[in-house]
């Protein structure tokens, strides 16, 4: 009946639910082949029996007669064998099945026997094909859930993209502009906070020469001339970074005057200035790039 229904709605071309796809065959009942022959078809099928079992035991008998001595070759033996065979064969293909007795008795017994053979063979495979189709269920599940995953996550990759494209038309050259002036900004004024910390330090750590420590001088007899346009060290930094960042090709300072020499010989001891290679009046900042 449920074959009947599927074949009218594919008839009438209305979808098959998925309840009718997946719905398990109902499997017929076994069926009992308990027939027993008479005694008269039992009688008669040993006959039969004995008559062919006679017959075979005559043919044993002429091949048992017929096989050649055992002086022959043994290959030509095995060539003569491997004739005999294939000749047999071809005989076996063209002869037609016959019955073994034709009483319908017989017939019918051994047909219920072979029937319920058939149907335990069919209810294995019936078996078999429920459990791999129950696998294949548990499969297409996992399969599916996979997909969804995959499409959610492709879902939320288009939605990122999309937002990231509008985001993108809605910047402008102006608001690019405007950005980088404030990060330029932004650099500037921590370069002014370093140069501010970089004087506090020097101008405490490093200060320029005074009257007073010049007059200390004098009393040890070391003869000391202050010059009063001395620049600071901080000063002479400043002025060496600013040279290296302007000109760049020609990064060296004149000295003079104004350069205190105790300040300028630790800065080319402690490696942070270095003179010129011909002209030793002339220093420029280290690379420490």
């Amino acid at each position: 009946m449920r074959s009947n229904e599927v074949t009218l709605q594919q008839e009438n071309g209305q979808p098959l639910d998925k309840e009718s796809e997946v719905q398990d065959t109902p499997v017929p009942p076994a069926i009992p082949f308990y027939i027993e022959c008479s005694e008269a078809a039992q009688a008669q099928l040993f006959n039969e029996c004995e008559e062919q079992f006679a017959q075979l035991e005559m043919l044993q008998n002429e091949i048992i007669l017929a096989e050649p001595d055992s002086d022959e070759n043994p290959q030509e033996q095995s060539v003569n064998r491997l004739m005999a065979v294939a000749a047999e064969l071809k005989q076996w293909q063209k002869r037609q099945p016959e019955l073994l007795s034709t009483n319908p008795e017989v017939l019918l017994v051994v047909g219920a026997e072979e029937l319920q053979k058939l149907n335990s063979q069919l209810e294995l495979v019936l078996s078999c094909s429920q459990a791999k189709r129950d696998t294949l269920r548990e499969t297409l599940k996992r399969d599916q859930k996979w997909l969804e995953k995959k499409k959610e996550v492709l879902r939320a990759g288009t939605e990122h993209v999309v937002k990231q494209r509008l985001e993108n038309e809605r910047l402008s050259e102006h608001s690019v502009l405007q950005d980088t002036k404030k990060k330029i900004q932004k650099m500037k004024d921590y370069q002014n906070r370093l140069m501010e910390t970089l004087a506090d330090v020097l101008a405490e750590h490093f200060p320029l020469p005074t009257q007073e420590t010049n007059a200390d001088k004098k009393e040890k007899n070391i003869p000391q001339e202050l010059n009063e346009n001395l620049i600071s060290l901080n000063e002479v930094l400043e002025l060496l970074m600013n040279t290296t960042l302007e000109t760049p090709h020609d990064p060296y300072v004149s000295i003079d005057e104004t350069f205190w020499p105790p300040y300028t010989e630790m800065l080319l001891r402690h490696g942070i200035a270095q003179r010129h290679p011909e002209d030793c009046f002339k220093i420029r900042l280290e690379t420490f790039y």
